[in-house]
């Protein structure tokens, strides 16, 4: 990315932009990119921070691991520095609690913007926070060592950070609650067998993988590419005569754009 300029780097996330294309790292890969409140506030601000000429956002993880999921400190009596703890926050009101956790959720939803394509390069561990962080991206590109876990049950918690859904309409109910209430690891071949990864290569390929997709995303019109995520995400929760009228509002909007006399 020798023309990327650094538009944010703070926290464990560095936002650089590559002309349309924005790459969303996870810096710290020494402690395999382990999540905290900083690290979601600094995910919610490169969603902010993005310039509408971005078509496509790549998230990456530093190291050997995309994310092993959150840091265990937020689960002790002293936290984060200059943070409250999970802690404190679990003895405060109930509107405290649910505004602290819908303020987390944030780095998890930009993603699923309709203007943006979001692509997830995942390598090594993608636990918890990790796998949801996954899961917010439209696709995901996988090395060969891939290892996603939803590990929440297993500390007597739930997957709150916007994976849920994402993750029933991928696999199934029943595949997805076997997946969370067990913890187990879901690796490369059964990743790929089942939906979570589109594509799933050796780790020395992974980069070069990502960079085709970013390329055949980018050599598509914008303005069909928006269209057509905007009717596929519909369709998840729309009736079938509610997903036709949309069909056809939406390439009644292509037609007279490329004849040339929308509005």
């Amino acid at each position: 990315m020798p023309d990327a300029h650094v538009l944010l780097e703070r926290d464990g996330v560095r936002l650089t932009l590559d002309g349309a294309v924005a790459h969303i790292t996870l810096c710290n890969g020494a402690k395999r990119n382990a999540q905290s409140p900083a690290l979601w506030r600094a995910l919610a601000e490169a969603g902010r921070l993005l310039p509408g000429s971005v078509r496509v956002a790549v998230l990456r993880g530093e190291g050997v691991s995309f994310s092993a999921g959150l840091d265990r400190r937020a689960f002790t009596p002293e936290g984060f520095e200059g943070e409250p703890s999970f802690l404190d926050l679990a003895r405060g009101s109930e509107q405290q609690l649910d505004a602290a956790v819908a303020g987390f959720q944030e780095a998890f939803t930009w993603w699923r913007r309709t203007d943006l394509i979001t692509v997830a390069a995942v390598q090594g561990h993608a636990i918890g926070a990790g796998f949801q962080l996954a899961l917010a991206c439209d696709m995901r590109v996988c090395a060969d060592d891939v290892q996603f876990a939803m590990r929440e049950t297993s500390l007597g918690l739930v997957p709150d950070l916007t994976g849920t859904k994402p993750l029933v309409e991928l696999v199934g109910y029943g595949r997805a609650i076997e997946i969370c209430v067990t913890g187990r690891f879901v690796r490369a071949e059964e990743a790929a067998s089942c939906g979570l990864a589109n594509v799933v290569v050796p780790a020395a390929e992974l980069d070069a993988t990502v960079d085709d997709l970013v390329a055949a995303v980018l050599a598509a019109p914008r303005d069909a590419v928006i269209e057509t995520k905007a009717l596929l995400r519909s369709a998840l929760g729309a009736s079938e005569e509610a997903q036709r009228a949309a069909e056809r509002a939406a390439q009644g909007r292509r037609l007279r754009d490329l004849a040339g006399v929308g509005e």
